[in-house]
C-alpha cells in the first residue's frame, strides 16, 4: 500500500503566492459582478478556501489565475442562485401573510399578556412600528411595504425580525409564563426589558 506524503496534498507555495498576490484584482472582479463589497469579500474568502484546497490538482502548465477566475465565476453564479431562492422564499412568505392574516378574537386580543405590549415598545423603532402596523392594525405586508416605499420582501423580513426580537424579549422577561401561554399570566405586568 502506498502511503501518501502529506506534502503531496499541500498546494505549492508559488500557486498560493499567485492567488494572494491577485487578491485585489479578484475582489474588484467580484465587486463589479455582485455590486456589494461585503458580499464580494465573503465570496472571495470562500473561494480562497476552495482554491487552496484544490490548487494541488493544478498542472504546472495551467495558469493559477485563469483557473481561479473560473472558480470565482462559479461562485458568483452560486451567489445569485442562493439570492434568487431567498427572494422567492421571502415573496412566498409575504404572500402567505397577506392570504392568511391572523385575526385574533377580541377577547383573546384583550387577554394577551400586557408584557407583550410593554416589551414591543422597547424594540427598535422600525420593528415596533412594523408590529403595530401589521399585527395590531392588520395592514397587509404588501400595504405596509407600499406605505414605506420598500419592497414587500424587505417588509416581510422586517416583520419576521420584529416578531423574533419580541419573542426573545418576552421569553427573557417572562420566562416560563411565556413558554406556556400568557393567557394566565403570572409575571409582573410592569415588565421591564431584559438587561
Amino acid at each position: 500500500m502506498n502511503e501518501l506524503d502529506p506534502a503531496d496534498s499541500m498546494p505549492t507555495p508559488p500557486v498560493v503566492a499567485i492567488l494572494v498576490a491577485n487578491h485585489r484584482e479578484f475582489l474588484r472582479f467580484l465587486e463589479r459582478r455582485v455590486g456589494d463589497r461585503e458580499a464580494a469579500e465573503d465570496i472571495l474568502q470562500k473561494a480562497f478556501v476552495k482554491g487552496v484546497e484544490a490548487a494541488t490538482t493544478l498542472r504546472e502548465d495551467q495558469s493559477a489565475v485563469a483557473w481561479f477566475y473560473r472558480v470565482l465565476r462559479n461562485a458568483v453564479i452560486d451567489h445569485y442562485r442562493r439570492r434568487g431562492a431567498a427572494n422567492r422564499s421571502l415573496t412566498a412568505f409575504a404572500e402567505e401573510l397577506d392570504r392568511n392574516p391572523i385575526e385574533p378574537e377580541a377577547e383573546v386580543n384583550d387577554a394577551v399578556c400586557a408584557c407583550v405590549r410593554t416589551l414591543a415598545d422597547t424594540l427598535k423603532p422600525e420593528y415596533a412600528e412594523a408590529l403595530k402596523r401589521v399585527e395590531v392594525e392588520g395592514i397587509s405586508v404588501q400595504g405596509y411595504a407600499a406605505q414605506l416605499g420598500i419592497t414587500p420582501n424587505n417588509a416581510a423580513v422586517r416583520v419576521h425580525r420584529a416578531r423574533e426580537a419580541l419573542r426573545k424579549r418576552v421569553l427573557a422577561s417572562c420566562g416560563t409564563c411565556a413558554e406556556h401561554g400568557c393567557l394566565d399570566c403570572t409575571c409582573n405586568t410592569e415588565c421591564s426589558p431584559p438587561t
